[in-house]
């Protein structure tokens, strides 16, 4: 009888730290720039899109920049912005496509591909939010103002999002 608890015990538990610890949910993770710890996540369904959007700090309007997060890599798709000037584009490069509609300036068709990217969270203006499925994230809320973070995309496991803070509720 003892052999047969032993049979049965050590095998489901066994299972359990697996379930528990093994990474298995896409999420978008932001850590601190120069550690991997973590600050906060966004857990990520079917759909990989997702925009970063922020006052610019000296045009004072909104930039938005879309992306697609892949199992290893955050590619940038598209960027949109309102003014020409200090740290905007002013034409697409290769086979990227630049318009204009509207009073909006587009880049489309963009593929830059980044294993991370590196973020410092607006004190005063910049406001960043992630807007992804239609809901609007203000990372300040989740992160403190002025902190250099580290967007990356990451599996994280059960245990890893129990002691994690997600940004989506």
């Amino acid at each position: 009888m003892r052999l047969k608890i032993i049979l049965v015990t050590v095998p489901l538990l066994l299972l359990i730290t697996l379930l528990v610890f093994i990474p298995f949910k896409q999420t978008l993770a932001f850590t601190y720039e120069n550690e991997e710890k973590l600050l906060a996540y966004l857990p990520f369904e079917k759909e990989n899109s997702f925009q970063i959007k922020y006052t610019h700090s000296i045009h004072l309007s909104d930039v938005i920049e879309t992306y697609k997060l892949t199992k290893k890599q955050i590619i940038l798709t598209e960027l949109s912005y309102k003014d020409f000037a200090i740290g905007m584009p002013s034409n697409a490069e290769g086979d990227e496509v630049f318009e204009e509609k509207n009073g909006t300036y587009y880049i489309k068709n963009m593929n830059r591909s980044f294993p991370f990217v590196d973020l410092r969270l607006g004190q005063v203006r910049a406001d960043h939010r992630i807007i992804y499925k239609d809901h609007t994230y203000t990372l300040s809320n989740f992160i403190e103002p002025g902190t250099w973070v580290r967007m990356s995309p990451e599996k994280m496991s059960l245990w890893e999002l129990l002691k994690g803070v997600n940004i989506s509720g």
